[in-house]
């Protein structure tokens, strides 16, 4: 196992800070991916003008998207379509994850206007679905369950019959915090598992993959009805045979929608690629998914959490297993 070591200059525009991680998978005997992606990870880099209206609304209201913070590819396709993905209780990560691009440092202080104003966009762009995320809020008591609460209320009251999902941390698997979010009646209650259990804790340290689970049970269970959700990444060094054995344990706590998508590694103090997961393998996945009973799998490389949330529920419905509550 090699490690990447830290330089000085490594964050000159001290924009995010990168912690070192450890390569988990190139060793001896694995293969580590080298030379250009494949043809089918090329991305169309549109900017047309719904991507330049929804960054100036961002940025008149001093808010954040994971659209941006994460580096996602699908960026400029969503934007287009005017969906978008909102960052709440800050820009400042209080865990690291090996793949993620958004910044771990001391948060700031929440800012208790950030409801009404994510609500007021959400307003003025013409949203008919929004994903709320966030990041982990250790250092607060709730880990921000109320901010959280509040953020659904006040989108849900200025667009009425307004679509919602969130996908927050997993509140330290805190149920009376979990409870204080789904209270607040989201569409979709989202929580990601995002790798195999071999891998889970040396990618996603502060968590752990039997509590991940744990929080979805607890949301399907508290709340009749709820529509719970989650992700996997793919590339961070699972083996194909791993991804089913992680799929019947999310169908287990009750998933309906599942997303899978290709990992790309933001810069290069992030888990290197471990391998570029070619389609047929992620068609492969969503026959076997929705085969052992999840009512939508989608699958691809260029697939996120968030990409088409509102369409992937709309699919879950029609499969007749998933079913939207009311408010």
């Amino acid at each position: 196992m090699t490690s990447v070591a830290l330089g000085t200059d490594h964050n000159p525009n001290k924009r995010r800070l990168h912690l070192p991680i450890i390569g988990v998978t190139n060793g001896p005997g694995v293969e580590t991916v080298a030379g250009k992606k494949p043809p089918w990870l090329k991305v169309r880099l549109a900017s047309g003008p719904n991507y330049q209206d929804l960054k100036r609304i961002m940025r008149d209201r001093s808010l954040h998207t994971v659209c941006e913070e994460a580096m996602c590819p699908n960026i400029r396709e969503c934007w287009e379509e005017r969906e978008a993905t909102f960052l709440i209780l800050g820009t400042k990560c209080t865990r690291r994850c090996g793949f993620c691009d958004v910044m771990t440092a001391k948060p700031d202080p929440v800012d208790g206007d950030e409801p009404a104003r994510i609500a007021e966009a959400v307003r003025e762009m013409g949203l008919r679905y929004v994903v709320l995320t966030g990041v982990a809020r250790d250092d607060l008591e709730d880990g921000g369950a109320l901010i959280w609460a509040s953020a659904i209320r006040a989108a849900r009251e200025a667009v009425p019959g307004i679509g919602i999902e969130v996908l927050p941390s997993d509140f330290k698997g805190g149920e009376r915090d979990i409870a204080t979010v789904l209270a607040a009646a989201p569409d979709v209650f989202a929580h990601n598992l995002e790798t195999v259990r071999r891998l889970h804790d040396r990618i996603r340290p502060a968590f752990g993959y039997d509590r991940s689970l744990g929080v979805l049970r607890f949301a399907k269970r508290h709340r009749s009805g709820q529509v719970t959700k989650s992700n996997l990444i793919l590339g961070m060094g699972e083996r194909a045979d791993e991804v089913p054995a992680a799929m019947a344990d999310l169908r287990d706590a009750g998933i309906d929608i599942l997303t899978m998508g290709q990992y790309l590694q933001p810069t290069s103090y992030h888990l290197p690629v471990d391998r570029w997961v070619h389609p047929d393998e992620f068609a492969e996945h969503k026959r076997v998914g929705e085969q052992m009973g999840i009512s939508h799998v989608e699958a691809g490389p260029l697939v996120r959490s968030s990409y088409h949330a509102g369409k992937q529920l709309k699919r879950a419905v029609e499969a007749g297993v998933a079913a939207p509550v009311s408010h």
